[in-house]
Order: C-alpha cells, then structure tokens, then sequence
C-alpha cells in the first residue's frame, strides 16, 4: 500500500508563535488516519496546510505524489473538506449548496445532478434534496457537509473534527457514512478529533500536543505504550490505607492534595 500523504520536517509560524514545529508522519491511500491532540495543538493548522489554505514556514508535504505548495489546483482537486465550521448556506436547498459546489470544482454540467443524486443517496438525505438547508438538525447538515466533499470524487477526505457538538447518536450515524464511503470507494479519511472513542476506529493515529507529534502508531500500540491503570479512592484513614495498599497489593500510592 503507497503512502498518500507524505509530511517531512514541516514547521509553521505565526509571527513569533511556533504553531507546527518540525513534524513528519505518513498516511497510506485508503486508510482512516486519526490526528489527535487538544484545542490549540496544530491539528487545524497542520490539515490547513495540507488543504492549501495556508502557506508553511518550512517543511515538505505532498499528497498523492504531488508538492502541496507547488501543484495547488491539482491537490485541490483530488482532496474534499468538511470543515470544523459550518459553511452551507442555509438559504439555498440541499440540492442547490451541492449544485455550486460542483460548479466551483468544473464538474461538467451532464454529471452534475447525476453526482447530486449519488452523494444525497450515500448519506440519506434524497428526500430532502429540494429542502432548504435551514430547516435542517445539526446531524442532516454535517451530513450534507460530507456529501458535498465528495462531489468530485476526492482520494482522501478530510474532516477536520467533524462530529464536535453532535449528540452521540448522531455522531453514531455520521461515523456509519463514512465507514461505508471507505469501504465502497477505498477512500483514504483524514481525521482531526479529541474523541477517543473515534482514534479508536482509525487504523492509525498521530498524537499532537504543544505543535510537536508525541506519538505515533496503530490505536492498539499506541494504548500498550501510552496506557497507565489509577484507581483513585477517597479513605477516611489516609496512613492506614496507604500501608494496607502497600502491604497487600504493592502499589505505589499518591495523595491527592
């Protein structure tokens, strides 16, 4: 399996503030790759310049063999993004949001509504096609969302944490979307999350924390190296439960403040 996604030595600056600093992974084609860390991370930085959005300071990223910085338009047309940001516009139809979409990627006019019938039917949302989108819950447009970024039939989709204020069973049901758009299209998925629950699907994960990755590898290595077992109690005789602890069980036992 080729890598899709190649990042070398990629360091972004803000000013005088180190975003991304000196990172390198790689994501094989048709795999889901989870890239995890808390708010303020890099995360949105790092798929910001993978998109194209932004520029870096240095470094070298590539997808599907092309140079980000240097081929653009061609990136940006083998790549789909669904955004942390709500960006339909809830004036128009659910038809009509798809329908300028694929006017902006040139797709040609003969199999335009042929695709907006497709991805609608993907993420179930047919019948509502002629709907005006602000009549829809929070869970029917990050579908549509996600239906829009794959009207050019993009290699890898990103999402940059795309079920964050979700209720859980609809961050359920966007999750079963997009595990059968892997399946059925071998489409590479590149995820930002803080979810754990979703590293859990990914095959395999990037950790990021303060712009530097910290770990790197399949969930399963990743919890055997990362995993710690505390057990934390309250005890109404601090000494003698320590010493009961220690005497029966040989842990090491740390009080709180």
């Amino acid at each position: 399996m080729e890598n899709i996604i190649e990042v070398r030595k990629l360091t972004k600056y803000y000013g005088k503030t180190l975003a991304v600093n000196n990172i390198d992974f790689k994501v094989k084609e048709g795999e889901i790759f989870g890239f995890l860390g808390p708010n303020g991370a890099g995360k949105t930085t790092t798929i910001n310049m993978l998109c194209t959005i932004i520029g870096k300071s240095s470094g070298e990223l590539y997808v599907d063999g092309d140079d980000v910085f240097k081929k653009q338009d061609e990136v940006r047309k083998k790549i789909g993004i669904v955004f942390q940001e709500r960006t339909l516009d809830e004036k128009l139809t659910a038809g009509e949001n798809l329908y300028i979409h694929g006017r902006l990627y040139h797709i040609p006019k003969q199999d335009i509504r042929k695709r907006i019938d497709e991805v609608l039917e993907v993420v179930e949302l047919s019948d509502r096609k002629r709907s005006l989108v602000s009549s829809f819950s929070g869970g029917m447009k990050r579908r549509l969302e996600i239906a829009r970024g794959l009207m050019h039939y993009p290699k890898v989709l990103f999402l940059d944490e795309p079920t964050t204020g979700l209720d859980p069973q609809t961050r359920s049901h966007v999750w079963d979307y997009l595990l059968k758009l892997r399946k059925r299209h071998n489409m590479t998925i590149f995820l930002t999350t803080h979810y754990m629950d979703e590293a859990e699907i990914c095959d395999r994960v990037a950790i990021i924390d303060h712009g530097e990755i910290v770990a790197y590898g399949t969930p399963v290595e990743l919890k055997s190296k990362l995993a710690t077992k505390i057990v934390r109690f309250k005890a109404g005789g601090r000494e003698d439960a320590v010493e009961i602890i220690d005497k029966l069980f040989g842990y090491k036992v740390h009080e709180a403040k």
